[in-house]
């Protein structure tokens, strides 16, 4: 007889919500200091789970790229590649792209935030949209024209030095 069912047989059991055990992998997997094996993760996640529970969660984020495994010896070790947060983000993405009309699904999550959500989702489009602005005006394709300029000006190189290739 389960544990559960000693205390109270009247009492149906816990549910867990949806996607709470993968997160509580996850979250053991990140406390953890170097990859860990499945029976680590079981011990470290107590409560009775089955090993094969275990595993199939870990295959699961597997799936989900939030845990990356090798193999060590005749096992597998396992090591986080996501936090809890970006497992999330991971499934609101698949669930968004899951639907015909993406800008419907957004506006209805974004009208139905609490204010200080949106604000918080605000902030961070505008950091976003700002890395964004720097990353064009700062990347390779900058040095490109650059070179281009510095060439077609007969200043040399791309750091307007002679490089000594001119006519």
């Amino acid at each position: 007889m389960a544990q559960r069912d000693r205390e109270d047989p009247h009492r149906p059991s816990r549910r867990r919500g949806q996607g709470e055990l993968e997160s509580q992998v996850l979250g053991a997997l990140r406390e953890a200091q170097d990859p860990v094996t499945a029976a680590w993760v079981q011990e470290r996640l107590g409560g009775g789970l089955a090993y094969t529970t275990v595993v199939t969660i870990l295959t699961r984020l597997l799936a989900k790229d939030a845990v990356a495994r090798e193999r060590r010896g005749r096992s597998f070790v396992w090591r986080p590649t996501a936090d809890v947060a970006g497992l999330a983000a991971l499934k609101m993405r698949r669930l968004l792209d899951g639907e015909s009309d993406r800008e419907a699904v957004l506006a209805s999550f974004v009208t139905a935030l609490p204010p200080d959500d949106e604000q918080v989702l605000r902030a961070l489009l505008e950091t976003a949209h700002a890395t964004d602005r720097a990353d064009a005006t700062d990347g390779p394709d900058v040095v490109g024209r650059a070179d281009v300029v510095g060439e077609a000006d007969g200043a040399g190189g791309a750091d307007g030095v002679p490089d000594g290739t001119e006519d």
